[in-house]
């Protein structure tokens, strides 16, 4: 990893796009600037308007900018939804040298012959992540470098998408002016971000629960071993309160997040009467700040949490149950579940979790963050902070054809500035 490398990840979620600007090094990601900005044109984790969703990456490209006074030219952006899926794939190849020291060039030889796999033309790889290597029978060897031997073997886990949708992941970047210089999937980069290497090394499920979609992540003796997607997040909590309330859906959001916000001991100041109000034995809670237009005040908070909520989350629970069963690692993970993404601040979240999984359970929040950390130390900007960390070990030096390659000119941002020239003029076209 470079040292004080320049990051910008942009993580594009059903309910919010966010942007972080970011120098990482080998100890932290010192942020220089973040936004969030409401997603449009994004369903389940995937564009469904190219238009819409070029306007919010946009706009949160833009308040990063300022924020950090520094122009963005290339991202690393996120990606999710349904259509994600993993598998575990083997290489082997013999060493080149005659001495039988094995080499970098050697470990790439065997990634790519790994990455060798039979998949359609409407799917493509992601990710190709090294889970461990093997030298002449000797197993569990994480880097062989420098090492001698006659045959080298890995074991990859590779994660796969629709080519369609990094097809329109890619337009819609092109159309802000903007290169993608990679493409992290959501659960990966959130892992990254909320797991400590102990955990990894026991064996963890990562679960990071967003608006439209649950990506999991699960690890073993130390690496990602399954990825997958459940079509199901928050927002269908959301859906729950505003049916069993009948109200509509962005009060019932306001309801959900003070209802979260109350389960925060650190906000309990801030919240002042209302908190004191809802412990004097009483069930009732005092909705009249939230100034909701349904003029609903009062409402019982069994109802609420134990009606509605839980039976919910019960429900997400049981059906990331059913994936852990069938990713073959059941039992295979005693450091537990760790809960990350916006999701994991529903009030009752750790509480159903452990009772439905029967697993440790704790609260994933992003780990060795410096700088503008007072908005993004909560679970809801794990995926981005993970993109950051993600990017800086990719090595993004721009190629040309015959192996020449481009002088560094530092992130001038030209082709944004271009395509911002372009949208002025059309806007004063007829």
């Amino acid at each position: 990893m470079m040292d004080g490398k320049i990051v910008v990840g942009v993580d594009i979620g059903t309910s919010k796009i966010v942007t972080i600007i970011a120098r990482v090094d080998d100890e932290a990601v010192n942020v220089l600037g973040v936004s969030e900005v409401p997603s449009k044109g994004v369903k389940k984790g995937q564009i469904v308007d190219i238009k819409e969703a070029v306007d919010s990456i946009n706009n949160s490209l833009d308040s990063a900018e300022r924020m950090a006074g520094y122009s963005v030219s290339r991202v690393i952006a996120s990606i999710g939804g349904g259509h994600i899926e993993s598998q575990n794939s083997r290489g082997v190849v013999a060493v080149s040298s005659s001495q039988g020291e094995i080499t970098e060039s050697d470990l790439n030889r065997v990634i790519d012959a790994a990455k060798a796999v039979s998949l359609p033309s409407s799917r493509q790889i992601v990710h190709v992540l090294p889970r461990n290597y093997v030298v002449d029978g000797q197993e569990g060897i994480k880097d062989p470098i420098g090492m001698t031997g006659i045959r080298l073997e890995v074991d990859t886990h590779i994660v796969t998408a629709a080519t369609t949708s990094l097809m329109n992941l890619e337009k819609a970047f092109s159309e802000v002016g903007i290169d993608i210089d990679g493409v992290a999937f959501n659960g990966h980069s959130s892992s990254l971000a909320v797991l400590s290497e102990t955990e990894k090394e026991l064996g963890v499920v990562c679960i990071d629960i967003g608006a439209g979609t649950t990506d999991i992540s699960i690890y073993s003796e130390g690496s990602v071993a399954y990825s997958s997607v459940l079509p199901i997040g928050a927002r269908h909590i959301t859906n729950d309160l505003a049916i069993g309330l009948r109200i509509s859906l962005e009060s019932a959001e306001k309801i959900k997040i003070f209802l979260s916000n109350t389960t925060k001991k650190s906000k309990i100041e801030r919240l002042g009467e209302t908190f004191e109000k809802e412990n004097k034995n009483t069930d009732e809670i005092d909705l009249s700040s939230l100034g909701l237009p349904e003029d609903l005040r009062k409402v019982s908070n069994k109802t609420l949490v134990d009606g509605i909520i839980r039976p919910r989350l019960n429900e997400i629970f049981t059906m990331i149950g059913i994936e852990i069963k069938r990713s073959g690692f059941a039992g295979q993970t005693p450091a537990g579940i760790v809960i990350t993404g916006g999701g994991a601040l529903t009030v009752g979240i750790t509480d159903s979790a452990k009772r439905t999984l029967a697993m440790p359970v704790r609260i994933g929040l992003p780990t060795n963050l410096k700088g503008l950390i007072d908005e993004i130390e909560t679970p809801a900007f794990a995926t981005v902070v993970g993109l950051s960390k993600f990017g800086a070990t990719l090595d993004t030096k721009q190629s040309l054809p015959f192996g020449l390659s481009l002088p560094d000119l530092g992130n001038l941002g030209f082709n944004r500035l271009i395509s911002r020239v372009v949208n002025l003029v059309k806007s004063f076209m007829p």
